[in-house]
């Protein structure tokens, strides 16, 4: 089908006009798009839609910090689950539902909460001057990369903490009571003296011997298990700022127009260090109260002029400044306007020399009188010391104008020029890259490898890429980053002969067997003991707790726990799956350590927490409950639509 578009475009592109022309003069654009956007969401909430492309975005994320955490024990057939998908669209709709309730409650955020959240934010914090102030430069070129605008982060901020209200006045409102969060920490610290005997099943394998019939019956009936996944042998092209970046040399005239247009931000203001002397006089004082402190400034003026260098004596023995005095009026190194006593403070300090005396200075909080102990000029960086750094940044902002301006060129050129990546790589001058995959993710990449996108990989598996050999289309994986690949060799999933892996069958045939003859021989045992009521067999009696398993696996800890404690000893038996059987003999319960008020406190508190958390979960749901939730078809493919 795609081969008939590709070859004859003229009469697709006029069979188009001809049925969408005039249908757009009875519904209208947006009517005739709504045919068709269903495809495109997972669900809505009171009308609101959950697009597809939100919720891959969502779903990417979550697999890709499971990976940072994992490392090589990621497996993505454990994560990516239907039970997982349901549950992050379950997540997305409650954080809808808590978004409807909070605009219709009217809850906002003030700008000055908003100004906090910003600085509180590491990423925003290291972009300080000197000074303290934010490098607004470099904040917008941050932004900018994400696609955004400060505006349009201030209100994504604003509407974040907005939607944060909610759930944070309920938590704040739960309360556990003392006798409550007490009784669950003395079971927490209950012990229960146990012993344990194990049933593993390589203690058993030794004994068991398939027969070439039991082995063909195993491999017939578990032949995928034994299946080689399909590969595909590709080329691919990668457009992102950085793959861009690598072909953009800015010249040294373009370096230099930046460095001359943005001096300011090489510049490093001026600084004095400097000593006062203050007589208070608020601004709201009497005349003759300001009167009284102009003549005893005046009095001090006189002393300091006779003894200039008995500054810090005198300034100890008579400033009326509580944070200076008593550093004999020291205010260390400050800059213009970093100094609250106004402009005519600021005039008069930045005119002295150093180890000059002014005379008495003015401002709101009375009369100073100040000496410089110090001066640093202002200071511009030269352009030679800045050039690598500007080259950087401007490399940089140039790659992410490039991605913006390209990317739509990028996705045309790869699906016209389908047979080939060339065209695309010579006109963005981008690297043909070759890799082998599978349908499932590699873990041994990095987690944000483009190549372990699920939507590029069922773009490459297609049919129209394998059979045809056609590039794939522009995938947008996220990050400012679009993939496009072509299949030059594919092998498919295969099922080897039963002889090929012969060897493999008879492993598994004798695990399973192995791991039946130990729970069998495990529950028999049961039965003997719980008549017998004997030790023998048994290790030495270890002591337990819900809060220190001392390596007892968490089932068998589970069904300890659950041994009714009048009725004891008492003997438990616990399936451990591919481990095996377990026998534990429970002995006694031994009461925990006595609890202090300060660890009581601190368990009563995070009781408290856990039933906030239930509150919050029990809220969303009856936000949800009273929502109107729509779901278009399954998460892995768009079907029939469903109301909830």
């Amino acid at each position: 089908m795609l081969d008939f578009f590709r070859n004859h475009k003229r009469l697709m592109m006029f069979m188009l006009v001809l049925v969408i022309v005039p249908g757009l003069g009875f519904v209208g654009i947006q009517g005739f798009r709504g045919f068709f956007d269903e495809s495109a969401n997972v669900a809505s909430v009171n009308g609101h839609k959950i697009t597809r492309v939100e919720y891959d975005d969502a779903m990417r994320q979550q697999l890709d910090r499971a990976r940072q955490m994992l490392g090589a024990q990621f497996d993505m057939k454990a994560f990516d689950t239907p039970e997982r998908r349901r549950d992050m669209l379950d997540g997305m709709i409650e954080q809808r539902v808590l978004a409807d309730e909070t605009q219709r409650l009217h809850l906002t955020a003030s700008d000055d909460a908003v100004r906090r959240a910003l600085l509180a934010d590491p990423v925003i914090s290291s972009l300080k001057n000197p000074d303290g102030s934010i490098d607004l430069d470099r904040y917008k070129q941050l932004l900018a990369m994400q696609g955004m605008t400060p505006d349009q982060y201030d209100e994504r901020v604003r509407y974040s903490l907005a939607t944060q209200q909610l759930p944070a006045s309920i938590e704040a409102s739960a309360f556990t009571s003392k006798t409550l969060a007490q009784h669950l920490t003395e079971l927490a610290g209950q012990q229960r003296e146990v012993q344990g005997i194990a049933f593993h099943p390589h203690d058993y394998a030794a004994q068991i011997q398939p027969t070439d019939a039991q082995l063909q019956a195993y491999y017939d009936a578990h032949r995928n298990d034994f299946a080689t996944p399909a590969t595909a042998t590709i080329q691919y092209l990668v457009m992102s700022p950085a793959t861009l970046s690598a072909s953009l040399q800015p010249s040294d005239a373009d370096l230099k127009k930046y460095y001359d247009d943005n001096i300011a931000h090489f510049r490093t203001e001026g600084e004095v260090r400097a000593s006062h002397i203050l007589i208070a006089a608020p601004k709201d004082a009497s005349a003759a109260d300001k009167a009284k402190a102009k003549q005893k400034a005046e009095e001090v003026l006189a002393q300091v002029k006779a003894h200039p260098d008995q500054f810090a004596q005198i300034a100890q023995q008579n400033s009326q400044d509580p944070g200076s005095a008593s550093k004999g009026g020291d205010l260390g190194y400050f800059g213009r306007g970093m100094i609250a006593g106004g402009q005519a403070f600021d005039d008069a300090v930045f005119a002295l020399k150093k180890d000059e005396i002014s005379g008495i200075v003015q401002s709101d909080f009375g009369f100073h009188i100040v000496k410089v102990t110090d001066v640093k000029p202002a200071v511009t960086r030269p352009f030679d010391e800045v050039k690598d750094q500007i080259a950087k940044d401007l490399k940089t902002q140039l790659a992410t104008k490039a991605f913006s301006d390209d990317s739509e060129g990028f996705t045309s050129l790869v699906y016209e020029k389908a047979k080939s990546l060339q065209p695309a790589a010579d006109k963005y001058k981008l690297q043909v890259q070759t890799a082998t995959v599978t349908p499932q993710p590699d873990p041994k990449l990095p987690p944000d490898s483009p190549l372990n996108n699920a939507k590029f990989l069922a773009a490459v598996f297609a049919n129209d890429s394998v059979s045809a050999h056609n590039n794939t289309q522009a995938i947008d994986v996220g990050n400012n980053t679009l993939i496009a690949a072509r299949v030059t060799d594919y092998k498919p999933a295969a099922v080897p002969a039963f002889d090929a892996v012969k060897d493999a069958v008879r492993q598994k045939v004798i695990a399973a067997q192995s791991s039946e003859a130990a729970h069998k021989d495990g529950i028999a045992k049961l039965a003997e003991f719980e008549k017998s009521k004997t030790t023998a067999g048994f290790s030495s009696p270890l002591k337990v707790s819900r809060n220190d398993s001392q390596g007892v696996p968490p089932a068998a800890l589970s069904a300890i726990y659950k041994v009714d404690a009048q009725k004891l000893p008492a003997y438990v038996g616990v399936d451990l799956g591919d481990d095996g059987y377990a026998i534990y003999r429970v002995n006694q319960v031994v009461a925990g350590a006595p609890i202090d008020p300060q660890r009581l406190a601190a368990a009563q508190q995070q009781i408290a927490q856990v039933d906030a958390q239930s509150e919050v979960e029990a809220y969303a749901k009856a936000l949800r409950e009273r929502s109107k939730v729509k779901f278009y078809g399954s998460l892995d493919s768009n079907a029939q639509t469903a109301d909830q």
